[in-house]
């Protein structure tokens, strides 16, 4: 556990320092979880309470309309994953979060995280930014959705710095990324290698 340990530590080193006696706070908390592909982390009208840290794998999550699944996320070794606003609110979640392949991930609980966040600054500042970080994201995406056409989306989808999702993700979850069937994202493909 110690390297998976390691890189979680680099990950939140991202958002703030931690000094040693910071970094044991959270050692106590942590737990290894193996899911098999097609396994949940999430689930929709469950109500979530754990924060994960990829460390192997991918996984996707999604709302369901009317039995139909949109996946609007990805994730990746490396990434933090959570029904975060469920956690948050205690409220059960609206999205589901499946394994896409075999995935090991470290896990520590929100209730274990709110402790941390009331005993150091640094955690709660570690808190506030990750919230933010989530915050960017959803605008982001949201303005995509809106703002750009299918096509603009696929482009910035290539051309962007996601291109673990076009090399390891199947096409049916990527046209829902993008709002789209998968006839329409075949259609896409061809028209820009004619170009």
């Amino acid at each position: 556990m110690l390297d998976s340990a390691t890189s979680l530590r680099t990950a939140i080193e991202r958002f703030v320092k931690l000094t040693q006696e910071e970094w044991e706070m959270l050692l106590p908390c942590l737990k290894e979880l193996e899911l098999q592909k097609g396994e949940l982390f999430a689930k929709e009208v469950a109500r979530a309470h754990l924060v994960g840290f990829l460390l192997e794998g991918n996984m996707r999550h999604f709302y369901t309309k009317d039995g139909v699944e949109q996946t609007t996320y990805f994730y990746f070794e490396g990434h933090f994953v959570s029904s975060y606003i469920s956690c948050i609110t205690g409220k059960p979640s609206e999205l589901t979060i499946e394994a896409l392949t075999d995935c090991k991930l470290l896990t520590f609980s929100y209730t274990d995280m709110r402790k941390l966040f009331d005993v150091s600054h640094k955690w709660e500042r570690f808190g506030r930014l990750i919230a933010e970080y989530l915050a960017i994201g959803l605008e982001e995406r949201m303005a995509d959705l809106l703002l750009l056409s299918p096509e603009e989306r696929y482009i910035k989808l290539l051309e962007g710095g996601k291109q673990k999702i076009i090399e390891r993700i199947p096409q049916q979850y990527i046209s829902g990324y993008l709002g789209i069937t998968p006839v329409s994202l075949s259609r896409i493909r061809q028209r820009l290698l004619k170009k």
